[in-house]
């Protein structure tokens, strides 16, 4: 038996050193997507799901999510991989540790961790106050912020091949964090200030990442979103709660005038970019920010007129 060290090419084509997989599948992945029963969450468990995880925490921070509703769509179509349903407060420290003692505990490995969480916030400088700016950075920067600090360690964890579907061994160190934001975070006008201001914190988080995890093999990346369809009409209540404003706010005739793709994108198109920098499609890709906004930015930045 030869005792030379494999080639960097021999280990990109390693079954065993799935980021690197030449089909870009995501065998043997444990992951976590928070805010995993909103419109874009739901798209990025399917797509992951899709790539052939092996199993993915669904976490949100309601007990009385669908749930079983989100597990059962994603195994009708994809029956190898267990979504286990997780409620958990986004925000806390005490709780993100806790999830990630369970995944550890339950599996022995994580290996892609996507926040995708958001609170618009009041639309004006004028209703604006000091609680309404620390809960848009508490729910849209702070996620980022646990997963930055506590996910890398976890997955730098290695292990055997487990005896469950779409199971495969992991015997490198490696993961991928996906931040899921807004274009907010690289000007303003899509909202009010709150959301804007919160919104370049997550990217800070990814920016300052890069250095934080050198010589870890972990990556982190972000999601800029632009107008993206969740299905929130302008009719509903509660707007200051959403992740991303409504695509009611422009008639198709505004989309078509300052959307280069002429129209909003649909949280599948998100849910795709998940799945990419996920997997070893993505391998020499992070700290980057790949804007999800059919053309929007480059064409003029009030996305939203507010």
């Amino acid at each position: 038996m030869s005792n030379e060290t494999p080639t960097s090419h021999e280990i990109a084509q390693s079954e065993h050193f799935s980021p690197y997989r030449s089909d870009g599948k995501l065998y043997g992945f444990v992951c976590v997507v928070t805010g995993a029963t909103q419109a874009v969450g739901k798209a990025i468990v399917t797509e992951l799901a899709a790539h052939g995880a092996a199993c993915i925490y669904a976490c949100s921070s309601l007990p009385d999510e669908p749930y079983a509703e989100l597990a059962e769509s994603v195994n009708a179509q994809f029956p190898n991989t267990k979504v286990i349903g997780y409620p958990y407060k986004i925000t806390s420290e005490e709780d993100t540790l806790a999830l990630i003692d369970d995944v550890l505990n339950s599996w022995g490995r994580l290996d892609v961790w996507t926040s995708s969480t958001g609170l618009l916030g009041p639309h004006s400088i004028t209703s604006t106050g000091p609680r309404d700016l620390y809960s848009a950075f508490e729910t849209n920067a702070m996620p980022a912020f646990f997963a930055l600090k506590y996910a890398p360690a976890a997955m730098q964890k290695t292990t055997p091949k487990g005896r469950y579907p779409n199971a495969a061994p992991k015997d490198q160190a490696y993961g991928s964090i996906i931040v899921v934001t807004s274009v907010a975070g690289t000007y303003g006008g899509c909202w009010g200030p709150a959301f804007t201001i919160a919104s370049h914190a997550a990217l800070g988080v990814v920016r300052s990442g890069v250095s934080i995890l050198k010589g870890t093999n972990v990556r982190i990346n972000a999601i800029t979103a632009g107008q993206i369809d969740v299905g929130v009409s302008l009719k509903d209540a509660g707007l200051e709660g959403g992740q991303f404003p409504p695509a009611g706010l422009q008639d198709e005739e505004v989309q078509k005038k300052i959307i280069g793709l002429e129209r909003a994108g649909r949280p599948d198109e998100v849910g795709r970019v998940a799945g990419f920098l996920a997997s070893g499609f993505s391998s020499y890709i992070t700290g980057t920010e790949l804007r999800v906004d059919g053309g929007a930015s480059v064409m003029n930045p009030l996305t939203v007129p507010v």
